[in-house]
């Protein structure tokens, strides 16, 4: 089975994107999704890289066509329940710390499904503490256990060390993915990932 390594922030609508979609294409490749928590501003620090809402705000026409063509992502993948979060940029530390937690304690993937929902889908302001409390509430996850370790330094170093690997293995930004030591960035690359798994899969084995 090949392991494809998910290079994820909640800040990023793209990781949103991709999130919705992966699953399919684990389905369609065999591939198994490892998810891996990282702070997006922390990789944009190290890159000296910025958001493209920063990097193109100045550019005429890009931010228009880069509207465009996440409404055909979402026709073509028939993502209906996306929203524009009013409170975006959100400060994700809280949540991506939060990330490492649940892996910890156990139920990583209902804590991802629940932040992405409550960022992109009925969006909240969840860098704010009582917020996110409330929210973890609401998904029914269990915030007395997840909290106090949001002041974990393992969890804190476990959340910089996720950061600085794959900037080191060459990612500047989110989405990013691996397979081995081959990265794509973005959503638009999914295609070519899910050929190259595929490609993968259907050499015999030595």
């Amino acid at each position: 089975m090949t392991r494809v390594e998910f290079i994820y922030d909640f800040g990023s609508p793209n990781a949103y994107f991709c999130h919705k979609v992966l699953p399919a294409l684990a389905r369609r490749t065999g591939a198994q999704i490892d998810y891996i928590p990282c702070l997006l501003g922390g990789i944009f620090k190290a890159t000296n890289n910025q958001s493209p809402f920063t990097a193109f705000a100045g550019i005429r026409n890009k931010p228009q066509y880069d509207q465009l063509e996440m409404q055909r992502f979402m026709q073509k993948h028939q993502l209906t329940e996306f929203q524009l979060n009013p409170f975006f940029p959100v400060n994700t530390l809280m949540l991506m710390r939060g990330a490492v937690a649940a892996q910890r304690l156990g139920w990583h993937e209902a804590y991802v499904e629940a932040m992405f929902h409550f960022m992109w889908e009925q969006p909240r302001k969840l860098d704010n503490p009582e917020i996110f409390q409330q929210t973890l509430m609401d998904a029914e996850l269990d915030a007395a256990a997840l909290l106090p370790l949001l002041a974990d330094d393992g969890v804190k170093q476990e959340l910089i060390s996720n950061t600085s690997a794959v900037v080191e293995r060459g990612a500047f930004g989110i989405p990013t993915f691996f397979v081995g030591g081959e990265m794509w960035f973005g959503k638009d690359r999914l295609r070519e990932l899910e050929e190259y798994v595929l490609e993968g899969a259907a050499l015999p084995s030595s």
